[in-house]
């Protein structure tokens, strides 16, 4: 059984990457829903917090059903981190997780998130620092090294672990990579098999399959593996890993329904969470990737994401729903 901390996750946990604008509660809760062990929320600024920036407020929201779940947060600043991770634990999530992977050159460029990699000495004191100011468990996400220069993940590890870290999930590229280029799980697999390292290991990056989740635990040895873009319209991701590690049988694939009925919780919860206007705005980017390789699918997404109108947004996904059916009929 892995464990972070003392919070039992499962025997080869599947976690959700936290994404920016992607892994909000809605989004969450159809991915727990389809087999997600491990939750985390958006990344949220520690300044944000510090300010009460609403953005960043709101973002502190979670539910009883999406644990074990943990806030992530980033920043640059030693002091701003360790009163955000403060402010976090009031929150009341299982973990708290620090974001040392983000590329965006907006974080970057602040020392934060990735950024942070160019000042080793720097990412330790401040994760020994949010350890002290928590009573959770406290976890990270990082990249290799800034390039393939500097890829120091290994050292990394181990300064982490011995400041108090509880598990590491590591993305297989540099932060000049981006997401460029192919996820890279050597170092990954010698952080595991490193004899010194006690702490669970994940890996991330590129796992967008079952057939990739099996590779890469066994060929690697990772305790569990966190799954992001693979995910985005494509909750079923987590249950069909599960399925194939257990059984090395695929699950057929989520029906025309599945799909149309998961799109509708989907924005019926972020309708409901962010208001009509922000939510419906903020389902526009999930449809495509909802009904990918549909044939005939563009002139609903056209739809979709030209009406205000929340009944008729879900009109629109029934139409989608009938539309395929019928298809199904004459095909067949």
């Amino acid at each position: 059984m892995v464990k972070i901390g003392d919070i039992e996750v499962g025997e080869f946990p599947l976690l959700l990457a936290p994404m920016e604008d992607v892994s909000d509660p809605p989004f969450r809760a159809v991915c727990k829903e389809n087999g997600a062990d491990v939750m985390y929320t958006e990344f949220i600024s520690a300044e944000g917090l510090i300010r009460d920036a609403a953005k960043s407020v709101q973002k502190l929201d979670i539910f009883e059903y999406e644990r074990p779940i943990g806030i992530q947060i980033f920043g640059g600043d030693i002091d701003a981190m360790r009163e955000s991770a403060e402010i976090a634990t009031a929150a009341k999530p299982d973990i708290i997780d620090i974001n040392y992977g983000c590329p965006v050159k907006k974080v970057t460029c602040k020392g934060a998130g990735a950024g942070i990699l160019k000042d080793i000495p720097k990412m330790v004191r401040m994760t020994a620092e949010i350890v002290k100011s928590t009573h959770l468990p406290v976890t990270v996400k990082t990249r290799l090294g800034w390039d393939t220069e500097t890829m120091y993940v290994e050292e990394v590890t181990e300064r982490l672990q011995d400041v108090g870290v509880k598990a590491i999930s590591i993305h297989g590229r540099t932060r000049v990579q981006m997401y460029k280029g192919e996820a890279d799980w050597t170092l990954i697999g010698n952080i595991k098999n490193n004899p010194r390292i006690h702490i669970p290991v994940f890996g991330n990056g590129d796992v967008n399959s079952p057939e990739k989740a099996k590779q890469m635990r066994d060929q690697f040895g990772v305790d569990g593996i966190m799954i992001g873009r693979a995910s985005i319209g494509y909750p079923w991701i987590f249950n069909e890993v599960k399925h194939f590690l257990r059984t090395g049988e695929h699950l057929a694939p989520p029906s025309i329904d599945d799909r149309v009925n998961t799109c509708l919780k989907h924005f019926d919860f972020s309708v409901k969470w962010k208001g009509d206007i922000v939510g419906n705005v903020e389902m526009r980017r999930h449809y495509a990737n909802y009904f990918k390789g549909f044939h005939g699918f563009k002139q609903f997404r056209m739809q979709l994401v030209m009406s205000n109108n929340n009944d008729e947004i879900k009109q629109i996904l029934e139409d989608v729903r009938q539309y395929y059916h019928q298809l199904e009929v004459e095909l067949a």
